[in-house]
């Protein structure tokens, strides 16, 4: 996974909010995708287009492996109440 950057070409701060009290509330019904025959061509050709790999982005991968205070404790607290937070899928009626 590769985070967007910004123009010095630092990762853009993901913009993390804690889950409502009520995370039930906030599921919303699954979205139907459509994928024609002309969308899935321009895919193909799009993603044949991009190199497969592409060294800027491992070696920033790499620095990121390497630094200690990646991610910040705070994104992963925000994170893990998120998680907590989440509805059981599995308990729910179907």
């Amino acid at each position: 996974m590769t985070l967007p950057t910004n123009s010095s070409n630092h990762p853009a701060q993901p913009n993390f909010r804690i889950a409502s009290a009520d995370p039930v509330n906030r599921c919303h019904p699954p979205r139907v995708a459509q994928l024609s025959a002309g969308n899935f061509n321009f895919l193909r050709s799009e993603l044949s287009r991009q190199p497969e790999i592409r060294p800027e982005v491992v070696a920033r991968a790499r620095a990121l492996a390497a630094d200690p205070q990646y991610p910040r404790i705070e994104i992963l607290r925000v994170v893990a109440q998120q998680i907590l937070q989440a509805p059981d899928l599995s308990e729910l009626d179907s």
